[in-house]
């Protein structure tokens, strides 16, 4: 199967369309855009970062990097730090390390997403694999 079988039931549950775009096994967003000659600001990378006990995903576009010293103000604390592979194995046990969709809620986690994301008519993510990636509208995304 091309995406998660958790995220393959909630968009067929909801009757999204969607399309997968296969490519050649890559792990950096930024590679998979150009691969996939789709724009890096389209692209959206999932970050997930720990705040004090809890774990959240911010999805960003695939040529930005998280900045903890901002997070550490948006969410009023000291306690923010990038989430361990270990940790992120747990979190999505029917993803590849690496590939999980921006679908966190369907995982227990809050989600945080760009602004910039939100401006263009699609979104292009991963969805469980590090060889296939999702295009759908954005306002089906949201």
């Amino acid at each position: 199967m091309s995406i998660s079988r958790t995220l393959n039931s909630f968009l067929d549950r909801e009757r999204v369309q969607y399309d997968v775009l296969p490519h050649p096994e890559a792990f950096r967003a930024a590679q998979i855009a150009h691969t996939l000659h789709t724009p890096q600001r389209e692209m959206a990378k999932v970050v997930i970062v720990k705040v004090e006990k809890r774990f959240v995903m911010t999805v960003l576009p695939a040529s930005w990097n998280v900045d903890l010293h901002r997070l550490k103000t948006v969410f009023a604390t000291h306690q923010v730090r990038l989430a361990t592979e270990n940790e992120i194995t747990d979190l999505f046990p029917d993803c590849e390390l690496g590939a999980m969709p921006p679908f966190g809620n369907l995982y227990g986690l809050t989600v945080y997403v760009d602004q910039s994301l939100t401006e263009d008519e699609e979104i292009v993510f991963q969805a469980g694999k590090n060889s296939d990636e999702n295009r759908m509208r954005y306002w089906d995304f949201e």
